[in-house]
C-alpha cells in the first residue's frame, strides 16, 4: 500500500481539499481501494465524508500513535493507497506522520508568506528521508506570481505541472460530500485534479521504476 501524507505548516493551504480529491481521482481511475485518514483536530475531511453519499474512497480513524499499526492493518486489509490530511503545524507528531510516506505532498499558495513556510515541512522531510514534492494552490489565472512561485519552489525541490487554480467549484462541490470530478467531469478543474494525480502517482512510484530499468 502507497502512503500518500499532505503536509503544510501555513493553515489555508488546500491540503483538506486535495486529499479529498486526491483520494476520490484515484478510485475513479481504478487505484483503489482508497482510504483516507483525517490526523488534523479540526476534522475537516472527515466532515465532508460524512456528507458523502458515496461509499468510496473510505475514512479510518486513528491518533498519531496508533497509525503505524493502523497502516499495516489497512495494507492487509486491501487497500491500495492511503492518503492521511495532517494539521497545520510543525511538531514531533508531524514528523512521525512524514516517516510514513512513500510521498509527502507539500501545498502551497503563491504567495509570499506560503513560501516563506515550506521549509519547515521541507526539513521534516529531508530529516526523516522522505520523497517530497509542491503543489501549487489557490492560483490566480494568468498571475505572474504563479509563475514565480513555481520557480521559487523550484529551488527547492520537484513542483507538480498541474498548477490547481483559485475557483468556486472546489469548494461548492465539497459542500455535500463531493469533488469537481462529480460535480463536473469534463471542467477544468477536474483536468487539473487528474493531471495532478498523474503526477503524484508517478513520483510515488519512481523507485519502484528506476528498479526495473537498473534489472532490465
Amino acid at each position: 500500500m502507497k502512503v500518500l501524507v499532505l503536509a503544510s505548516q501555513k493553515g489555508g493551504a488546500g491540503k483538506t481539499t486535495i486529499a479529498a480529491h486526491l483520494g476520490v481521482a484515484a478510485e475513479r481511475d481504478g487505484s483503489g481501494p482508497v482510504v483516507l485518514i483525517d490526523t488534523d483536530p479540526q476534522g475537516s475531511l472527515s466532515a465532508w465524508w460524512n456528507s458523502r453519499e458515496a461509499e468510496t474512497p473510505a475514512l479510518a480513524s486513528a491518533t498519531l500513535a496508533e497509525l503505524p499499526e493502523k497502516l499495516a492493518a489497512l495494507a492487509t486489509a486491501g487497500f491500495k493507497l492511503a492518503v492521511i490530511d495532517t494539521p497545520p503545524a510543525i511538531t514531533e507528531a508531524i514528523r512521525d506522520v512524514v516517516k510514513l510516506a512513500d510521498l509527502v505532498l507539500i501545498p502551497t499558495r503563491p504567495s509570499p508568506h506560503d513560501l516563506r513556510a515550506v521549509g519547515s515541512t521541507v526539513d521534516i522531510a529531508q530529516e526523516v528521508a522522505r520523497p517530497f514534492a509542491f503543489a501549487v494552490t489557490q492560483a490566480k489565472p494568468t498571475a505572474r506570481l504563479t509563475v514565480q512561485a513555481v520557480a521559487a519552489l523550484s529551488a527547492h525541490g520537484a513542483v507538480a505541472p498541474a498548477i490547481v487554480h483559485d475557483r468556486v467549484d472546489y469548494a461548492a462541490s465539497m459542500v455535500d460530500g463531493r469533488t469537481v470530478q462529480e460535480t463536473d467531469p469534463k471542467g477544468r478543474s477536474a483536468g487539473e485534479i487528474i493531471a495532478l494525480l498523474s503526477f503524484v502517482q508517478e513520483r510515488m512510484n519512481a523507485k519502484k521504476k528506476t528498479i526495473k530499468k537498473e534489472t532490465v
